[in-house]
Formats: structure tokens, sequence, C-alpha cells
């Protein structure tokens, strides 16, 4: 097949609706169990302030 006829296929539309779950492997320095606050129209976790400055990954679990 064409590679420009694969760009254009469709996902199937039931597909979004059943909920897959993903592995992630990190390596870090030390790992925190949160839960996600409602802030105006947003989400806010609040970190230790010694971890201002750094590169944190966020993984919603459920």
């Amino acid at each position: 097949m064409p590679e420009d006829k694969k760009e254009n296929r469709k996902p199937q539309e039931n597909s979004k609706d059943v909920p897959r779950k993903v592995k992630f492997e990190i390596y870090g320095e030390e790992m925190i169990e949160k839960k996600v606050k409602s802030s105006g129209n947003s989400g806010r976790v609040y970190l230790p302030p010694n971890w201002v400055g750094h590169n944190v990954k966020i993984i919603r679990i459920d």
C-alpha cells in the first residue's frame, strides 16, 4: 500500500472506548504518590520545595 494511503487510515471508532494501560520503566531519585487537587480550570500537585528547578515526570495511574 502506498505511504500516503497508510497515513490517512482512521482508527477504529470503538478503540477509544477501550481503556488501555501501558507500562513505563523510569529511573529516578525519588517518588511521591499524591492526589491531584482542583485549581481553577486545572489540576495541581504540590511537590517538596527541594524539587524546585529539577525535572519531573508525571504519570496518571488511574
